[in-house]
């Protein structure tokens, strides 16, 4: 038998496992209800009771951050590219931006250099901002929005 706080944080029992099983069912009792088994003087949360552990199917551990999503694997390239290499727009290119990355490589090349220190800025801004974007953002500004510039 056991003592349960519900979901509407009011306290029941003594209550039987079936019971708590069908409140779980209703969504009338969770995971992280408190739960005070027979005997016992201490409350904890219903999923550390081993009785109950089949009702709570775990997840498996979410995925580490660079490996979340396969799509922000061009993410550090691009970024240290821009930092290191902005004015040649070698991480447009490692984006898919071939447009983008042309204009600062022949503004850099017909200029002969001499509009490179301004493109390479423009590179390190965009490079930084990669780098300081989580994956979820990246993906969803850079490969999904396909936006080119900063």
């Amino acid at each position: 038998m056991y003592k349960i706080i519900g979901t509407d944080g009011r306290q029941y029992g003594p209550v039987g496992a079936d019971q708590i099983r069908a409140w779980l069912a209703e969504n009338r009792a969770n995971a992280h209800s408190l739960v005070q088994g027979e005997g016992s003087a201490e409350w904890k949360p219903l999923v550390s009771f081993p009785e109950f552990a089949s009702e709570f199917k775990m997840a498996p551990p979410p995925m580490a951050a660079s490996m979340s999503d396969p799509r922000a694997s061009n993410k550090v390239a691009a970024g240290v590219c821009g930092i290191l290499l902005g004015s040649l727009g070698i991480h447009k290119f490692i984006l898919g931006y071939t447009g983008a990355g042309l204009i600062e490589l022949l503004v850099t090349v017909l200029s002969c250099g001499l509009l490179a220190p301004i493109v390479h800025i423009i590179g390190l801004i965009e490079g930084i901002i990669y780098l300081t974007k989580s994956d979820e953002d990246f993906v969803r500004t850079y490969v999904i929005g396909r936006k080119e510039w900063f």
